[in-house]
């Protein structure tokens, strides 16, 4: 067996004291506090990306996730019609005008002067949703009851529906006032309805088949070309919860962070702070030990091979084999430790299908005669242990 020389002995540190210091303290939770740098950055970089990101909203032209509205936005755009996506009501006011037709599907972040702004506009209007804030927009008309939103007939001689045929709607059911006509009956009512009178005012009670997950569906492509085609120039409004308009260039990084991120970073890193100094290991100077000789595992195992083999030990050998593979066997077949030799053999039949008594004889037989049998029994076990592992 080869051994390498023994280590010249280290010289002994100089004492020093065990007390907890600043640098100890810093060193010890130094793995804490950049673990939670990492998920401050992380953190602020996820707030400042998705504050600004247009995708994953409901009809925005420019998200082209399943809930949003960029297909049919193309598709319009390809027909001719001006497709403009706004997020103020300041801009449907530049925009508006006769040959304009607004569409707005959510009112959640206008506030009522907005609201009254836009209902002072002259362009059309296509009104996607029951919301109080956008029945607002379509006097006279208003919602009761839910109702399930399917494949439905228009049953309507309006034009625009009667094109399309059936298409993906229902959601509510929608009262008709004097000189409008409704389409897409559901429950106790349409839910389509198109008043004339000004103004074109066109309500939709779901915009489902406006949606790129359904605009493929039925005739839900046609409607929607219809409806939202209908004037040269489409004002598609998406409120901005943010208040700031995209493009602008008056909003800075700061401005584009939510307020209660500087608050929650700062907390965080207290937090982490005081983790680190709790948590942090104190501890005295490093012991330096040399040790008696350095031997590598490989060159431990290979001089035990050889002390076995130079004394002719194939007895131990074979036995050192047999009970190291039981010790891993018995586990893997689900025994204790202390299971006798007839519960290692039972199971081990099983599980690997093999003849019992070949099994003893491999696990518990008798001693190989020369080399060449115990590296045969070496296999054997081997493939044991691999059939148990591997079933």
């Amino acid at each position: 067996m080869t051994v390498t020389a023994p280590e010249r002995a280290a010289p002994s540190a100089p004492a020093t004291s065990t007390s907890p210091t600043a640098r100890s303290i810093w060193r010890g939770g130094r793995g804490i506090v950049l673990f939670g740098v990492i998920v401050i950055v992380v953190a602020a970089l996820t707030a400042l990306v998705t504050g600004t990101s247009t995708e994953g909203r409901r009809l925005d032209p420019a998200d082209a996730t399943l809930t949003g509205g960029k297909a049919l936005a193309e598709i319009l755009g390809r027909r001719g019609v001006r497709v403009e996506r706004v997020s103020t009501a300041e801009d449907v006011v530049r925009l508006d005008g006769p040959g304009a037709q607004l569409l707005v599907s959510s009112t959640a972040y206008l506030g009522d002067d907005d609201i009254a702004t836009l209902s002072r506009t002259r362009a059309d209007r296509l009104i996607v949703g029951t919301t109080p804030g956008l029945l607002g927009l379509a006097p006279g008309i208003t919602a009761s009851g839910q109702a399930a939103v399917r494949s439905r007939e228009p049953r309507c001689d309006l034009p625009a529906a009667v094109r399309a045929g059936s298409a993906f709607t229902g959601g509510a059911a929608l009262s008709v006032p004097t000189g409008s006509v409704g389409c897409y009956p559901s429950g106790d009512g349409p839910s389509l309805v198109r008043s004339f009178s000004s103004r074109v005012v066109t309500v939709v009670a779901d915009g489902a088949f406006m949606t790129n997950q359904r605009l493929a569906e039925d005739g839900n492509a046609a409607l929607a070309i219809n409806l939202a085609g209908a004037r040269p120039v489409l004002i598609w409004l998406v409120p901005d919860e943010s208040g700031l308009i995209p493009g602008s260039g008056d909003a800075s990084a700061g401005d584009l962070v939510p307020a209660g991120v500087p608050w929650a970073v700062l907390q965080l890193g207290v937090a982490l702070l005081l983790a680190a100094l709790w948590r942090g290991r104190r501890l005295g100077p490093v012991v330096v030990e040399a040790l008696p000789v350095v031997v590598r595992a490989a060159e431990t195992v290979e001089g035990r091979g050889r002390l076995y083999r130079a004394r002719r030990a194939r007895d131990r050998a074979s036995a050192t084999l047999r009970a190291a593979t039981a010790a891993r066997l018995a586990p893997r077949l689900g025994l204790s430790g202390d299971a006798t030799p007839n519960e290692i053999i039972a199971a081990t039949a099983l599980r690997t299908g093999q003849d019992a008594v070949w099994v003893r004889s491999v696990m518990y037989g008798l001693i190989p005669a020369d080399d060449a049998g115990l590296v045969a029994l070496a296999s054997h076990l081997d493939t044991l242990e691999r059939q148990v592992r591997e079933p």
